[in-house]
């Protein structure tokens, strides 16, 4: 039934979604153990970035696993079960304290592509492919990830791929925002440096980041300024703050501690 296969190491933690034979389409176990694979990351203080991979190279993730639903979707109480563990993966990622970064290499589809828009960054290599077909299925596709897409990509765009159910290619994802970046050489390399700069980076000042990234999502009445605010003055009252300053005057690399 697919599994998230959890490593960590340098301070990044690599989540991989592994049901390779689905294109690592996402099982109600898998939507369970993402979001506790979140969680584990957020709650462990060497952890400075999480990465969200498709084991193999020919799918990031085809979305949901449409085999379970005849089981797992088939009565109200089984339907409310499965939408909750997927709206519990998906806001994991959009509510993470530490940065979250989609590595995209063939297929991300549907519930895949709206895993990678919850991450705040997401890179590809030239093979990724991008679709919502919900328009094509029949099915009701979730306000709350039209909501997600729209923040990340604009109206228009969201419209044009919602309602045509059409294929963009990776250079058409870059072009619409659905990427930041292709990296066109060697991936792995070039995506585990990238994410090797992101871990090096003062962990306070990453998360204040985060949260004025959060709260610019929001409509402008609901904005919590006052944290944002606070964590920004706790990256100042902080001994990362005194180190950066040193290792700046020394033009040596800081070590940054998170207090």
């Amino acid at each position: 039934m697919g599994c998230i296969v959890y490593e960590s190491s340098n301070g990044i933690a690599r989540l991989t979604l592994n049901q390779p034979d689905k294109l690592n389409a996402m099982s109600y176990d898998m939507w369970l153990a993402l979001a506790d694979s979140i969680e584990r990351a957020e709650a462990d203080p060497a952890i400075r970035v999480m990465s969200l991979i498709g084991e193999g190279t020919k799918a990031f993730c085809a979305g949901a696993d449409i085999s379970q639903f005849q089981v797992k979707r088939n009565d109200p109480a089984s339907v409310k079960a499965y939408e909750e563990a997927v709206s519990a993966a998906f806001n994991a990622l959009l509510n993470a304290n530490k940065p979250s970064i989609a590595l995209i290499r063939g297929i991300c589809f549907g519930g895949g592509l709206a895993l990678a828009l919850c991450c705040d960054i997401r890179l590809s290599d030239s093979t990724a492919r991008f679709r919502i077909p919900a328009a094509r299925l029949g099915l009701g596709y979730a306000h709350a990830n039209i909501e997600t897409m729209v923040s990340k990509i604009g109206l228009n765009a969201a419209s044009d791929l919602l309602l045509s159910a059409r294929i963009a290619n990776a250079q058409e994802g870059l072009r619409l925002g659905l990427i930041n970046q292709i990296f066109t050489e060697d991936f792995a390399k070039q995506a585990e440096d990238y994410l090797s700069e992101i871990a090096t980076n003062a962990p306070l000042t990453l998360r204040a980041i985060k949260n004025s990234l959060r709260e610019l999502s929001k409509p402008e009445a609901r904005r919590d300024l006052a944290s944002a605010h606070a964590l920004v003055q706790a990256c100042f009252d902080s001994a990362d703050y005194q180190e950066g300053q040193a290792a700046f005057a020394a033009k040596r690399k800081p070590q940054f501690q998170g207090r």
